[in-house]
């Protein structure tokens, strides 16, 4: 069996008569906390079908982070890479104007 490597100009240097290949480091992505904020509007119930529908926690993790929010005026959901922590704030920012509730959602660096 053969194996055919392709590499491109840019992943080479010279050195001396020698052909050297540089691999590029790989760095983890940066990771984002997503919190749910407290209103004085939406229900609670709303808040914890939104943490089960969106965020696919189960009933008593739900409940947990909805008492968050309502006790301290925020809660934890999750934390995601960048982009899947923007699109779940927009999910929930959706399903919270569909139904005529002001529930917002930040997301920090961690």
């Amino acid at each position: 069996m053969y194996f055919i490597a392709i590499v491109m100009a840019s992943d080479l240097h010279y050195d001396s008569d020698v052909l050297v290949h540089q691999d590029e480091k790989v760095q983890e992505p940066d990771e984002f906390i997503v919190i749910l904020m407290n209103d004085d509007y939406t229900t609670m119930e709303f808040v914890v079908a939104v943490l089960m529908t969106v965020f696919h926690k189960n009933r008593v993790d739900a409940e947990r982070i909805m008492f968050d929010v309502h006790r301290k005026g925020r809660g934890v959901v999750g934390t995601f890479t960048f982009d899947i922590a923007v699109t779940k704030t927009e999910q929930v920012h959706r399903l919270a104007k569909a139904n005529g509730f002001p529930l917002r959602c930040a997301i920090e660096k961690v």
